[in-house]
């Protein structure tokens, strides 16, 4: 592997010169420069990312904590700060909490301890003293998705209120009127949030939301199970079983399924957090769409520009629902048939 001497030798340059290109020091000149990154080039060097980083007290590396990987919403987001990253000349080093505040400390914790240039998280809970001291020490950070209340750093989210308006909307267009939830942890802001906004739609009805009709989950696939099966034993079921996110979402159809029974015939069901996967159920489930990779890549951006010394700014971006056949909606009219236009003879 050829080394920097390498490198200052084939292009008959000295090594602090060689070092000032890589480094985008403007006092080389255009000739010794081009003659540097052509030998570079030739033989292949790679700069030592951990010794520049000495020298630069910069390791161009971001760090992600996510509430859950398995969570498609989740994983997709990973996706889109990667890819916005790397454009930025950025790495990314990603966590997963597994919605456990104390797994997410602990990642923050390593990700602090590497050096890394600055911090995107998606909190767990409603505050963590760890991020708390990390914000108070200077170290760039950027709320993505869930946010702590109270702490000054950006936020780059969706807001879901107009959506769940719009669905509300649907469902009593459709005749629901006994609607019910699955709340994600209340420790998080949006667990909190989609709980205010359903119930709010719900009052634009004149309708209400009972506690019987408030079931906890954690956003897991299995809290999603047990709260409907509780829904379905109650002496006045609810018509419709709105999940907070796509897995408890997925839950619930598995416990309706087990009780022999179908949606939408015999419970109506929605969800917040569009997944690929809905399209593919049956029948396919009406979700409320986030904008997924615009918030990853808006994330990126809002760190790089704090880490880089301007100011990054919160970001706010409408969420949309998507109409497809899980309340009851009627069938899509089919396709017309294409019309064969034949010539006289």
């Amino acid at each position: 592997m050829a080394s920097i001497k390498d490198v200052a030798a084939e292009a008959g340059v000295s090594v602090a010169t060689v070092s000032r290109v890589l480094n985008d020091h403007p006092s080389v000149s255009a000739e010794a420069r081009t003659r540097v990154l052509a030998a570079v080039e030739t033989l292949g060097y790679r700069p030592n990312a951990v010794a520049r980083s000495l020298r630069t007290d910069q390791t161009h590396t971001l760090g992600l904590v996510i509430s859950d990987v398995m969570n498609p919403y989740f994983t997709e987001l990973a996706r889109s700060v990667e890819e916005e990253a790397r454009a930025l000349g950025y790495s990314v080093i990603i966590g997963n909490a597994d919605e456990r505040p104390d797994l997410q400390d602990h990642h923050v914790r390593n990700l602090l301890d590497r050096r890394i240039d600055g911090l995107l998280v998606s909190p767990t809970d409603g505050g963590s003293p760890l991020m708390l001291d990390a914000v108070r020490a200077g170290t760039p950070m950027v709320f993505v998705d869930r946010w702590i209340p109270g702490v000054d750093v950006p936020v780059v989210r969706a807001d879901g209120r107009g959506a769940v308006r719009d669905l509300v909307a649907h469902l009593h267009g459709l005749g629901h009127r006994r609607l019910a939830i699955i709340a994600g942890p209340a420790a998080t802001t949006t667990g909190r949030e989609r709980v205010e906004a359903f119930r709010e739609a719900l009052g634009a009805y004149g309708l209400e939301l009972p506690d019987a009709y408030i079931g906890q989950g954690d956003f897991q696939a299995e809290s999603g199970r047990r709260v409907t099966e509780g829904f379905l034993d109650l002496p006045e079921p609810p018509e419709v079983v709105f999940a907070a996110d796509n897995l408890m979402a997925l839950g619930a159809l598995d416990a309706v399924r087990a009780r022999g029974l179908r949606v939408p015939d015999d419970l109506a069901l929605a969800a917040f957090d569009d997944i690929p996967w809905f399209v593919h159920t049956d029948p396919p489930v009406t979700a409320i769409a986030q904008p997924t990779g615009e918030l990853g890549r808006a994330a990126v951006r809002a760190l790089v520009d704090r880490i880089e010394g301007r100011p990054g700014e919160s970001v706010t971006l409408p969420a949309r629902l998507v109409v497809r056949r899980s309340c009851g909606e009627p069938p899509a009219p089919p396709e017309p048939s294409p019309v064969t236009n034949r010539s006289q003879s």
